[in-house]
């Protein structure tokens, strides 16, 4: 779609396609359209927090401790403080916007407000997704640098029986889901002792197709009619299942011999990242005389980290 910068004159709505907008209804629709346009987002930890772009908001990352024995006649024994943090930097900063002319005299047409509030919404959630799907560039050992798709927590499935450690261009046309491989990526989580309750599995649209071709899936243990959130399609395993396009693509088709473009589905945990918003959705307006129209602007502040590492997995597939 052409976009253009205010207060270039592209991209304006003329009285004879707009609606009557009312800033109230704008502002509850995008908001209502951006947390139906979440996924990724609806299943990592998220923390609402106050100030500006810029700041930096420090995370305890707590570690573990363990079970000691009691001894009769003694003290208990107290666990070392051996907490360290993750600090989030608030500096993803978006927008949309619109500007609509003469808004009181044109005619009423909610169908295209509710376009733009939609639009706009959808929008501003596929960029928070982009944002935490890219952070699977530092699950596993990667160490931060995030330089590609390649650490320890990434893998292909293997033809149709396992996965292995994912390379570039090692995914083959044949590596196609697999019951068994699945359930390799489940231990990879399972050793590293991350918890069974709150494991998200995040496909692209071809590993739906994929994964409903498999006749297991398709039984009531797989689709059980249960109210879903956002995405979700099913339950493996005990793991939600989650459809979004927003899986990134690691490989194109011509950098591999594959036959297509590998992407990115994501096996993780609810603390394997962390989004904190400074601002959710905030949506203004503002009449602009010398366009005889108002400005409609929807934006959100927020940023993302990897919380912990090891709680995430990587599968690259055909997408």
């Amino acid at each position: 779609m052409a976009t253009s910068t205010y207060p270039a004159t592209g991209g304006i709505v003329d009285n004879t396609s707009a609606a009557t907008f009312i800033p109230e209804i704008w502002s509850d629709e995008v908001v209502a359209a951006y947390q139906k346009s979440l996924v990724l987002a609806n299943l990592v930890k998220k923390m609402a927090m106050t100030g500006k772009k810029g700041d930096t908001i420090h995370i305890p990352k707590p570690v573990r401790g363990s079970a000691n024995a009691k001894v009769e006649n003694t003290a208990v024994t107290i666990q070392n403080a051996t907490e360290s943090e993750v600090q989030v930097v608030i500096d993803k900063h978006f927008e949309y916007s619109r500007m609509i002319e003469d808004i009181t005299e044109a005619q009423a047409l909610a169908s295209l407000r509710q376009f733009y509030t939609g639009d706009a919404g959808y929008a501003l959630a596929k960029q928070v997704d982009d944002d935490l799907f890219n952070l699977g560039k530092y699950f596993g050992d990667d160490n931060g640098s995030g330089s590609d798709w390649i650490h320890s927590n990434s893998y292909n499935f293997s033809g149709s029986a396992g996965i292995e450690a994912y390379a570039a261009d090692a995914v083959a046309a044949g590596d196609v889901f697999n019951d068994a491989g699945f359930r390799a990526a489940i231990q990879v989580l399972d050793d590293a002792d991350v918890p069974m309750d709150g494991r998200s599995f995040v496909v692209p649209p071809s590993l739906r197709n994929a994964i409903m071709g498999v006749d297991r899936y398709m039984s009531s243990d797989f689709v059980d009619g249960r109210g879903v959130k956002n995405g979700q399609i099913g339950n493996l395993y005990g793991i939600d299942v989650f459809v979004s396009s927003n899986c990134p693509i690691i490989e194109t088709a011509a950098q591999n011999s594959a036959g297509g473009d590998v992407k990115a589905a994501i096996l993780c945990h609810t603390d394997a990242m962390v989004m904190a918003e400074q601002q959710g959705v905030r949506s203004q307006t503002q009449y602009k005389q010398e366009f005889l129209g108002t400005l409609y602007t929807a934006d959100t502040l927020y940023g993302v980290k990897t919380l912990r590492p090891e709680a995430g997995v990587v599968l690259a597939v055909n997408g």
